[in-house]
């Protein structure tokens, strides 16, 4: 185990235009988590790329990461 790890290491992330900082490591899946929006309907986007909700729990996120989070609403 190494000396040079933290356990408050953390990500600094701007997710719909506000600064945020999430436990890392942190996935996509993570932060949806942490927001309360896991298995919600959400389209998510990374540094201006479309992330398939497939690749969420695959998709590590990095310090000064730009993330933009739009759930899908219902009704007419």
């Amino acid at each position: 185990m190494s000396s040079a790890a933290t356990s408050s290491a953390s990500v600094s992330l701007t997710i719909n235009g506000e600064a945020r900082s999430l436990a890392a490591p942190a996935t996509v899946a993570s932060l949806l988590e942490a927001m309360n929006l896991a298995g919600k309907r959400v389209a998510v986007e990374r540094n201006g790329d479309i992330v398939p909700r497939g690749l969420h729990a695959a998709t590590a996120l990095a310090d000064g990461d730009r993330l933009e989070i739009v759930v899908a609403v219902g009704g007419g």
